[in-house]
């Protein structure tokens, strides 16, 4: 659950690292088992995101800041000393966390601080991302389609070839990662699901992750009020996929 901790009395004890300037944090999640393999995980939601994705269901991080309410540094640092011991790891998720030219300083600081570091990303700034990925315990990549296909989600045109240059950079980082994709038979049909995996496997991808659209938060109506959940993914997908990854799972 994403908690908004915007308002603050400033906390002694809590004064920003030197160089440490404000990040556009715009909901946190305190404590998760899901969004951080093998870690017990707090969830920083950075506002802003340039792509449109049809099937998001953080939308209300979409827009870039200064829309959205910020949670004040302070509010952060304090965050950050209350959970020491209790929470193994931060998340920066979004939004699109790569908007942010302070990221990096930030994952540093989460680090010194003792904490592992994750990262959600839609790989859209592939130079950011590679100036990150030094700091990064684990990251998860989200692929929208096959790289030819991506505005068909994203609506933005030309975004699938940063998501190939992301892709390409996270793999010969060596971070721990897994690359995933939102399953809506109105976007993807099995053969687009199966040449995203592809293009994938080809660059040398060996965790790929099947996660089913939620419409909780999404945006779009005709996409909340189809029957997305009448086709399933087939059998012979299932095994497709298998074949392709050592490691492969469905999220439900």
């Amino acid at each position: 659950m994403k908690e908004n901790i915007s308002e603050n009395p400033k906390t002694p004890g809590a004064a920003a690292p030197n160089n440490l300037v404000g990040i556009c944090v715009a909901g946190i999640t305190p404590f998760t088992t899901i969004d951080f393999p093998g870690c017990l995980a707090g969830v920083f939601y950075l506002q802003g995101c340039p792509w449109r994705c049809r099937y998001c269901y953080n939308a209300e991080f979409l827009p870039l800041p200064p829309a959205g309410t910020q949670v004040p540094v302070e509010k952060i640092l304090q965050f950050l000393d209350s959970r020491k011991g209790h929470l193994e790891g931060i998340v920066f998720s979004g939004g699109e966390p790569t908007v942010h030219a302070s990221l990096g300083k930030w994952m540093k600081a989460v680090k010194e601080m003792g904490y592992a570091v994750g990262l959600h990303t839609n790989g859209m700034f592939p130079e950011r991302l590679r100036e990150v990925l030094p700091v990064c315990d684990w990251v998860g990549m989200d692929i929208k389609a096959p790289f030819s296909l991506y505005e068909i989600v994203t609506l933005v045109p030309g975004s699938g070839d940063e998501a190939r240059k992301s892709a390409a950079a996270l793999l010969q980082s060596k971070v721990a990662y897994e690359f995933r994709t939102t399953v809506h038979p109105d976007l993807l049909s099995e053969e687009d699901i199966l040449a995203a995996a592809g293009e994938l496997a080809a660059l040398g991808a060996k965790n790929y992750v099947l996660q089913m659209f939620r419409p909780g938060h999404c945006p779009d109506k005709e996409l909340r009020e189809s029957n997305f959940h009448a086709a399933g993914i087939s059998a012979n997908l299932r095994v497709s996929l298998r074949s392709m990854f050592p490691e492969f799972q469905i999220r439900e």
